[in-house]
């Protein structure tokens, strides 16, 4: 099991200290050697210096003994040393021993005595050696210890800066594996070598987080795309199924003109007869004209349910817009809608008439479904037909809330919309869009002087009966 790093510094210092102290001790038994050594050369000088004190000294040997004594006493000899004086023989002399060793506890020194046949010896005791060298020793253990403290307090300074930043990397780093992937805030490093890892860390934080963001961005990219293809499926079905309506309608409307112009011309044909009185008269042109009406929105219903490749030719807007307004205009008088037509549009402009029925139904639907949220004395919209500069123009004001600023640049794109899920599928403005840029034309938004919104679109113009064919003229709408 790792120890902590503040215990290992601990641990690495005091074993330092452990052959430091090894050393200081063997250099004392280097030093205690060398002071023996000298201490058998001083015990040699004093040998030779009491040696001719007793060669000069007294021919007798009493008063040798007795010289030499007095001698001896003046010479500051340390504590536990002998001298002793032998003859020839190995007799002693004379022999003078100070108290405190014995005689394998000394150093000796011998010198010959040049007049006698004497021999002198002279013994220090070995722990004079250990008294000289003791103080050098304590004093070199007592470095060695003082060292090591100071080591270890700045050992204890530096630790203390490793573990705070290595804490900030240790609380970085879980701060990071539980989620949070912010950049670590910076810190500073104890050395250069820390510093680089807390550098390499952040960077790793950054590129994790840049790549969580971009994980995140494709997962919302996948689950736009998959919106979009269900969206695209309902749509086809949605598409489909309009398609069958319009092949169902283009079928019946066929059907439903024969008996409904047998009706108008039995009508007619009665209303002819003078055997018929004033008061059924009137009922009859009723009849006509309500004849005529269904018949008008049977064709106009089967003119924008057919699904076929149609060439551009000559269409005023009015026609356009009487036809639309034919298919809502029941629509609207149910929900209390004021619908106003402002018509100065004389130019035609080079279109395919259901393409824009489309655009206009849109236009209209969108207006319609604006102003519901209004009073009923509020709803009102709006639709002007103008001629600017060669150019038609169509707009459809409604009295409604407008569409928010920040909307406002989503307007045309795919699959947006501000109506609530299930009520639009966010591609009637977009198929608008794409429809006006194919023709040529512009179409946009801008919001109206009463808070409400103005979608418009304008398309280049031509003559009425350019290429040959007059401009159809639609009736006129229910009123």
């Amino acid at each position: 099991m790792a120890r902590p790093l503040r215990e290992q510094f601990v641990l690495a210092t005091v074993l330092l200290f452990v052959p430091v102290a090894a050393a200081i001790t063997w250099s004392a038994a280097l030093t205690y050697n060398e002071q023996v050594r000298e201490l058998a050369r001083e015990a040699g000088v004093l040998a030779s210096t009491v040696g001719a004190f007793v060669d000069h000294g007294a021919p007798e040997a009493a008063d040798e003994k007795a010289s030499l004594d007095d001698f001896l006493g003046k010479i500051p000899l340390p504590s536990g040393s002998e001298v002793m004086v032998t003859d020839r023989d190995g007799t002693i002399v004379t022999d003078v021993s100070q108290p405190g060793a014995t005689r394998a506890g000394r150093t000796y020194g011998t010198a010959k005595v040049a007049r006698l046949p004497w021999t002198v010896s002279v013994g220090i005791p070995t722990a004079v050696a250990w008294t000289r060298t003791s103080p050098v020793y304590v004093r070199n253990l007592g470095l060695s210890a003082l060292a090591t403290l100071v080591v270890l307090v700045i050992e204890a300074l530096l630790m203390r800066r490793w573990l705070r930043s290595l804490a900030h990397l240790e609380r970085s780093a879980d701060r990071v594996g539980s989620g949070d992937l912010r950049t670590p805030p910076h810190a500073p490093m104890p050395s250069r070598e820390v510093e680089n890892v807390r550098d390499a860390f952040r960077g790793m934080v950054d590129k994790l987080r840049e790549a969580r963001e971009a994980i995140a961005r494709q997962v919302a990219e996948e689950r736009r795309m998959r919106e979009e293809v269900q969206s695209l499926q309902r749509q086809v079905i949605r598409q489909e199924r309009l398609a069958a309506i319009g092949v169902l309608v283009s079928g019946i409307a066929h059907e439903l003109n024969n008996p409904l112009q047998a009706i108008a011309g039995f009508a007619e044909l009665l209303e002819r007869d003078a055997r018929v009185a004033p008061d059924i008269r009137s009922d009859l042109s009723l009849i006509q004209r309500e004849s005529a009406r269904a018949s008008a929105i049977i064709r106009n219903l089967s003119r924008f349910g057919r699904q076929q490749n149609s060439s551009p030719s000559p269409v005023q807007l009015r026609e356009v817009v009487a036809s639309v307004v034919e298919l809502r205009q029941r629509k609207l008088q149910e929900q209390n809608i004021v619908l106003e037509i402002d018509e100065h549009s004389r130019l035609a402009a080079l279109v395919v008439f259901t393409e824009l029925q489309q655009v206009l139904l849109n236009f209209i639907i969108n207006a319609e479904q604006a102003v519901l949220a209004r009073p009923e004395s509020a709803r009102r919209v709006t639709i002007r037909t103008t001629d600017q500069g060669g150019r038609v123009r169509l707009e459809v004001e409604d009295t409604g809330g407008g569409v928010p600023v920040e909307h406002e640049s989503k307007l045309f794109q795919p699959f947006f919309s501000t109506k609530p899920a299930g009520e639009g599928t966010g591609l009637g403005l977009s198929v608008s869009y794409d429809i006006m840029k194919a023709l040529g034309g512009t179409i946009g938004y801008r919001r109206s002087d009463g808070h409400g919104a103005i979608f418009y679109f304008e398309l280049p113009g031509v003559a009425p009966t350019e290429q040959g064919e007059p401009a159809r003229e639609a009736p006129a709408p229910h009123e």
